[in-house]
């Protein structure tokens, strides 16, 4: 009796750049409305709907048929945590409900915080990019839930933003090493892989 092996190549695209860059760009403008150069507007809430909430869902569920399940719980999980933000800052204004207060929305933050923690902990077997693009965004939701819960001063919001800049940039970074690394065949962009 002969037997035949068939194997399965996954030949889909890497969505970890989506998500990356879905995540990055809108942490980047919100922080540059949170540092002080504009005011909430339109622009922002667009870009956590649309880019931040659902291009990085849509990354997320790619990452999920790939089985890697750190990617997936991260993606979908952000992609709904800027699906969130936004809703808890239009539902009051549309009448459905009453404005989030500084306690509630830092006791949000703080919990974001805490699970992205968790995540960090994770990249600790992933590249060095990521440890910086999730220890950079567990400080930036514990700063943001201080400054929140502690009713900071304008001057540490700003210097928030900065860090939350910082955050986004590195998320950027990483998206897009993925994206030109592919291109090129071959690291252009470094993402430190940390060796097996």
């Amino acid at each position: 009796m002969n037997e035949t092996l068939t194997q399965l190549r996954d030949t889909t695209a890497n969505p970890a750049p989506l998500g990356l860059l879905g995540f990055g760009m809108t942490t980047i403008l919100l922080n540059l409305h949170n540092a002080g150069f504009y005011e909430l507007n339109s622009m922002v809430l667009a870009m956590g709907i649309c880019y931040g909430g659902l291009a990085q869902i849509i990354a997320g569920i790619m990452e999920w048929k790939k089985g890697n399940t750190f990617a997936a719980t991260a993606f979908i999980s952000y992609g709904f945590f800027w699906l969130s933000l936004v809703t808890l800052l239009l539902l009051p204004k549309l009448g459905l409900g009453v404005a989030t207060n500084e306690t509630a929305l830092g006791s949000y933050l703080a919990l974001w915080g805490l699970f992205t923690l968790g995540m960090f902990v994770g990249t600790f077997k992933l590249h060095r990019a990521g440890q910086v693009i999730f220890g950079t965004l567990t400080l930036l939701f514990f700063l943001l839930a201080f400054g929140d819960l502690t009713a900071a001063s304008p001057g540490f919001r700003h210097a928030t933003g900065y860090e939350g800049i910082f955050c986004g940039v590195s998320a950027m970074y990483a998206g897009l090493a993925q994206v030109i690394n592919e291109c090129f065949g071959k690291v252009v962009l470094p993402l430190g892989v940390l060796q097996k």
